[in-house]
């Protein structure tokens, strides 16, 4: 297997972590579809990472971490999705990157078959806290997605390097299992455009929309910034860590 990513919680943890929250009520609730439960507060009592953000750098409070995006303007010239290679075998055990982020992140692990075949499990979709029970309702969502990458600077990329954000295992959390129904909905739209429809998963869904663009120096266009600002105002407590991507 790959990477290990952190399986995510289970349902009755995250009510527990919902009550758990501190400061992570963003005014842009209205948007639709990604989301992931807020920041943890460690047992020291201070906020710990995102769940979800790359690991390694250093914590900063989401609004620094917003400031740090280098500024651009967005250009789909050319833009194809099969520019990005997706679900590759990186590391040829027979589970793709799909298949992997599916077993990382069960809830209760599925049985794996010949060629990775999953079947039985359950998941909780982040974005829309809901519990699925088949790896075939699911979606793996790119948390920056593919056009959004590309406008932001993948399109100066070159094959292998594309290749390597579609199918990365190596941050925890820039590919989600979720439902297709929330995964569709967010399509290819950015914070300014879209949130998950679970208000407990803004703050967290934001730190990894940041800390992903931060590990792969894309841009942020002058609508994004202002609702990842926006958004930040209310998570106070979320704080990022990011990696560059090698």
């Amino acid at each position: 297997m790959t990477a290990r990513r952190l399986a995510p919680i289970a349902p009755i943890a995250t009510v527990l972590l919902i009550a758990s929250l501190v400061g992570c009520n963003p005014g842009v609730a209205d948007s639709g579809s990604d989301s992931k439960p807020s920041a943890l507060a460690s047992q020291s009592g201070k906020a710990s990472a995102a769940p979800g953000a790359p690991a390694g750098g250093n914590d900063l409070p989401l609004a620094e971490a917003i400031a740090k995006l280098p500024a651009g303007t967005e250009d789909r010239t050319g833009y194809e999705r099969d520019s990005f290679h997706l679900w590759v075998d990186a590391d040829k055990d027979g589970c793709d990157t799909r298949k992997e982020v599916l077993i990382a992140e069960a809830v209760k692990a599925p049985e794996q078959g010949p060629w990775c075949a999953l079947t039985g499990g359950e998941w909780l979709s982040y974005y829309d806290e809901v519990t699925v029970n088949a790896a075939t309702k699911l979606d793996i969502d790119h948390v920056v997605p593919l056009a959004e990458a590309w406008d932001s600077g993948a399109s100066k990329w070159d094959a292998d390097r594309r290749e390597q954000y579609a199918n990365d295992l190596d941050a925890e959390r820039s590919l989600v299992a979720v439902t297709a129904k929330t995964n569709r909905s967010k399509a290819d739209r950015d914070p300014a455009e879209w949130l998950p429809p679970a208000a407990s998963a803004q703050c967290t869904y934001g730190a990894d929309w940041v800390a992903t663009k931060l590990r792969w120096k894309l841009t942020a266009d002058d609508k994004e910034r202002a609702a990842l600002e926006k958004l930040a105002k209310g998570c106070s407590d979320t704080v990022v860590k990011y990696e560059a991507a090698p």
